[in-house]
């Protein structure tokens, strides 16, 4: 793919958008409505952070394609219910062809649930947690070539950390940078972007 100067893209409704959503329906949609929007509720959070280590290696296209099926075979995200996961249910999901079958990262959403259950015996929810880590907001909207050169940042390195010493797993500081785009605790929409 030839990517803009900008890294801008024009839209068949005529609406500019950042470059990476192309002109799949599907990714138009997450991109105008949920990518950089604030995301509060527990379960979405747990969703997203889970989803981001289920991206890993894969494009998140596939991930957003398949989101469905996510849901249905891990409980809605509802990690009360995914912590009382057990062998079966992780056969079950390693035979689900509706969802990316690795059994590393089932295992490791199974392990998450139980480390999201114990920080809430710390925190009032998840978006108290993840909040504490969010950056200064930028000055500007983000450029196109610092978009380009961002995969992390300090603070998505310091939650990784603080998550696998946790005990989370899948949760590189890369995967919480993205995480952290998704849930909108920063705003990574580009300079001239309807989203900005």
């Amino acid at each position: 793919m030839n990517l803009p100067k900008n890294g801008l893209i024009t839209g068949p409704d005529g609406k500019t958008r950042c470059w990476w959503c192309g002109d799949d329906e599907e990714y138009l949609r997450y991109h105008d409505k949920e990518w950089g929007r604030r995301v509060s509720d527990n379960f979405r959070l747990f969703e997203k952070i889970c989803l981001e280590g289920f991206q890993a290696g894969l494009s998140w296209l596939t991930i957003l394609r398949k989101r469905e099926n996510f849901r249905a075979g891990f409980a809605n995200f509802d990690f009360h219910k995914v912590a009382n996961f057990d062998d079966t249910d992780v056969e079950r999901l390693v035979l689900d062809a509706g969802i990316v079958r690795h059994r590393g990262k089932i295992l490791s959403t199974i392990n998450n649930a139980h480390r999201a259950l114990e920080l809430l015996t710390e925190f009032k929810d998840l978006h108290s947690y993840f909040k504490s880590f969010q950056p200064k907001p930028r000055k500007g909207a983000l450029t196109f070539k610092k978009a380009m050169e961002l995969t992390k940042t300090e603070e998505s390195t310091a939650l990784s950390k603080d998550l696998k010493k946790r005990g989370w797993t899948f949760v590189g500081p890369t995967t919480c940078y993205a995480f952290m785009q998704a849930m909108g605790l920063v705003n990574d929409h580009l300079q001239g972007c309807h989203n900005a």
